[in-house]
């Protein structure tokens, strides 16, 4: 182990010898020590006291306040804005209880119980979650109505039968920044209600193939970030230091530590006005099979563009739905859409994430390449429920 060694620990070598001349010296240099800390500090009470000295001088009273404190301030600052945040948000944050009936291989019946988390939007019961916090409730059997999931993103909402509930108040997603503090609250585990956790926001528009309970869903666009997301904290939501909700708890990466993802509020939102417009969630759609370009399938191809959505069958399916707005629009197999009104398609922005932007019905201009030649399409959006 290395020694440590008190500041006044006896030394082995010996100890310098002063002269009477040394003596003399050193102590002189010790007594003008000292008078300069008495004078130094005798000056900064004077200039602190005088006003007039200091406008003469050309001081700014405010520069000799020296602050020791800077950084606890800024953290308490952090984490009184954090304890407001909870505050605000977590009498809107609700549990999910969710169950089924599953027989065995042996016949038996047994109850599976399953756990997420959810959040009041209006005061007479609309509560968001995931899609699959609920995959298995019943309507009949719990309090909690299914009214409507979302056909092409992870998203669903109940109603419960209540007035005057408390209610978040939802932000706008857009707005974040990369580095920002974010805070998620959830029944993590399915047991420990309202858990916060905090971290900060990791990055922004991720693409994943999310998975769970023999369902998988392509997720686009996602929030990442390093709050600690548990199971059971699905459906919750993550907020920002003012108390906003910005994002959906959705995924976490089971192989890493404290990757997790969210889905933007935004996209939320158009749900929201949908089921209030139809009484359901209705998405635009193309109808197109595809796989997003990059560099290593350009090359794979041969292809002349490292970027944009290749249209392709899988598993032996058409790359273009009979009868969709694709099919009508006379896209076919090879063809790369580049551009959707006048948006890159890229891995950044598959063409996924770009179609949720407009409405069913609306017209819109694809930029496509085909047999090596650049083409300009319109189509009419289907819809999709």
């Amino acid at each position: 182990m290395p020694k440590i060694s008190y500041l006044d620990e006896a030394s082995n070598s010996k100890p310098k010898r002063f002269t009477r001349r040394g003596s003399f010296i050193a102590f002189f240099l010790i007594l003008a020590f000292l008078m300069g800390v008495v004078g130094g500090t005798g000056a900064i009470l004077l200039l602190s006291s005088n006003s007039k000295l200091q406008k003469s001088l050309g001081i700014n009273g405010s520069s000799l306040n020296i602050s020791t404190t800077k950084n606890e301030k800024i953290r308490l600052e952090e984490s009184s804005a954090i304890i407001d945040s909870v505050k605000k948000v977590t009498p809107a944050v609700v549990s999910i209880t969710t169950s089924t009936n599953v027989e065995d291989f042996f016949g038996n019946i047994q109850e599976q119980q399953g756990g997420g988390t959810g959040f009041i939007i209006t005061n007479d019961g609309l509560i968001l979650t995931n899609k699959h916090s609920v995959l298995t409730a019943d309507s009949k059997t719990y309090d909690a109505k299914v009214v409507a999931k979302d056909p092409t993103n992870d998203l669903a909402i109940l109603k419960i039968e209540a007035n005057g509930l408390p209610v978040v108040d939802l932000g706008n997603s857009d707005d974040l920044q990369i580095g920002q503090w974010v805070i998620a609250v959830g029944n993590a585990l399915g047991q420990l209600q309202n858990t916060v956790t905090v971290g900060v926001l990791s990055a922004r528009e991720r693409q994943l193939t999310a998975g769970g309970g023999g369902q998988q869903e392509q997720l686009n666009n996602l929030l990442q970030t390093d709050a600690a997301i548990n199971p059971g904290n699905s459906g919750g939501p993550l907020v920002n230091l003012t108390g906003q909700v910005v994002g959906i708890n959705t995924a976490i990466a089971g192989n890493a530590q404290n990757i997790g993802f969210a889905i933007p509020i935004n996209q939320a939102k158009s749900a929201l006005d949908s089921y209030r417009k139809s009484g359901k969630i209705i998405k635009p759609f193309i109808g197109v099979r595809y796989v997003t370009v990059n560099k290593e399938i350009a090359n794979i191809r041969n292809l002349s563009v490292d970027y944009g959505a290749l249209l392709i069958g899988v598993s032996g399916q058409s790359p273009v739905v009979s009868g969709s707005p694709a099919d009508k629009a006379g896209l076919k197999s090879g063809d790369i859409i580049l551009e959707l009104n006048g948006d890159r398609v890229d891995e950044n922005h598959p063409l996924a994430s770009l179609i949720p932007k407009y409405q069913p019905n609306e017209e819109i201009t694809l930029k496509i390449l085909r047999d090596g030649e650049e083409e300009t399409i319109k189509l009419k959006l289907g819809s999709t429920e």
